[in-house]
């Protein structure tokens, strides 16, 4: 009998077989079609804020881009209250330095909506970048009959872009469509939607909450909060690298719509990690115009402060997991809860330090429970006194709501159920708890995803 050589298939390993990439419903941009695993992450309606409307249009900032929208302007009735968090990169894009210099000059007010492009980061672009970015706040300007520059401080509207850095934005394509953007507006779901969709690079789909509440310094008003927000590579937090737009009817003066943003963005924006890298582009503005009325909120001691920054802080954080949720080539949706730390700060550290771990992701992405990677991650975390070797636990918290599965316990070594821990590996969603002590103490949460190969595939692709 003659002799058949085994096919190269039979010849893998069997973790690459169990692995096998055409089993897996990764997030990879396509051509406007929205994965099917993604579908229950886009509204089919929302409660938007008053006075607020919203609009996109085509612009073919990218070559590539031949038929999606790609510039989208958001704008109010009235002068907002604004607030701002940008990126701590120091390459900042000319967007950025635009936006923050104008919230400076207007002391957060007086500020009459947002306009975005796509396709160009419009960073490390010099002197002339800064005046591309100026000349589309400036037409956007124009659009509200508002003469520019009419009260010395100079535009009323932020900028911001995204997509390729350095490289020169096709400023008269995109400033000749602002005006056909502007005829557009409009405040209903399918606008919002559409304009949240235009804010896109290599994300899969729109990313759109919307929200109401009530506060007690008005309890007989409904308030709105809507957020939109782009993001799938280069996410890790410092601001954080990704664009989000927040808008509400609620009366917020500006320093205290300051203070809330900062609070909210720090327990979201700034706890999240896709791949590690910060950008150049990240901003993370809200608009308040007080278009439902009622009692304005001015600072900490206002009556419905605390409602507020508690209904902003989750609001954002649920906005931010849909970023992570949309990594690029991601697989896995990973909550990282440190506990018993001596200081917030440590336990926040520790969990960065886990959720940017290639070794730790890429083990995720094979459903390997690998521990040893948690923990040498847990133990190299810079600036970071509170962790306890003895005393430090790791286990897998399932979804399902089982039991959780121990892998380490005081520093010792569990025997680990690998069966178990595949089934609890083959669910989207994931808990990771890592216990630094014993002693009861502070803890930090942070969301993540895991490294696939597609995502080196989109980003070796990334300028074509």
């Amino acid at each position: 009998m003659a002799f058949k050589p085994p096919s190269p298939r039979a010849l893998l390993p069997r973790s690459l077989l169990r692995q096998s990439p055409t089993t897996r419903a990764y997030s990879a941009p396509g051509e406007g079609a929205i994965p099917p695993t993604k579908q229950k992450y886009v509204p089919t309606s929302g409660t938007y804020p008053q006075g607020f409307v919203v609009a996109s249009a085509h612009v073919g900032v990218k070559a590539s881009n031949t038929r999606f929208d790609d510039l989208a302007l958001v704008a109010s009735d009235r002068p907002c209250a604004a607030a701002a968090v940008f990126t701590r990169n120091k390459f900042q894009a000319a967007p950025v330095t635009v936006s923050r210099d104008m919230l400076v000059r207007r002391v957060g007010g007086g500020i009459r909506g947002v306009v975005v492009n796509s396709g160009c980061a419009n960073a490390v672009t010099g002197k002339g970048g800064v005046e591309d970015a100026i000349r589309m706040s400036e037409e956007a300007d124009r659009c509200f009959d508002e003469q520019y520059d009419s009260d010395g401080k100079g535009s009323r509207t932020l900028v911001m872009s995204t997509g390729v850095i350095g490289q020169r934005l096709p400023i008269r394509k995109i400033v000749h469509k602002i005006p056909s953007a502007y005829s557009n507006l409009g405040s209903t779901h399918s606008h919002w939607l559409r304009t949240a969709r235009a804010i896109c690079t290599t994300d899969t789909f729109p990313k759109l909450l919307s929200r109401q509440f009530t506060l007690p310094s008005s309890p007989n008003t409904t308030y709105s909060l809507v957020g939109m927000t782009k993001g799938a590579g280069m996410i890790h937090p410092n601001m954080a690298t990704l664009l989000g737009i927040l808008c509400t009817d609620a009366p917020i003066a500006p320093p205290a719509l300051s203070s809330l943003l900062k609070s909210a963005v720090d327990k979201s924006f700034n706890s999240i990690s896709i791949d590690g890298d910060t950008s150049t582009n990240d901003t993370v503005a809200i608009l308040a115009n007080g278009a439902a009325g009622g009692s304005a909120i001015t600072g900490p001691e206002s009556l419905g402060y605390k409602e507020m920054q508690h209904t902003l802080t989750t609001f954002s954080e649920d906005l931010a997991k849909l970023v992570v949720r949309d990594g690029e080539g991601a697989t896995k949706f990973v909550t990282i809860k440190v506990i018993n730390a001596q200081r917030h700060e440590d336990a926040k550290r520790v969990a960065a330090s886990i959720a940017r771990s290639p070794l730790v992701k890429t083990a995720l992405y094979g459903k390997d429970a690998n521990w040893g990677r948690i923990l040498c991650a847990t133990g190299y975390a810079e600036g970071v006194e509170s962790v306890v070797p003895t005393e430090t636990s790791v286990s897998f918290i399932p979804t399902d709501g089982s039991p959780e599965l121990k892998l380490l316990v005081n520093g010792e070594p569990e025997k680990v159920d690998e069966e178990r821990a595949a089934e609890i590996l083959e669910a989207e969603d994931l808990e990771i708890l890592v216990k630094l002590s014993n002693t009861p103490g502070e803890e930090a949460v942070y969301w993540t995803c895991d490294f696939s190969h597609e995502y080196v595939t989109i980003n070796g692709d990334y300028r074509t």
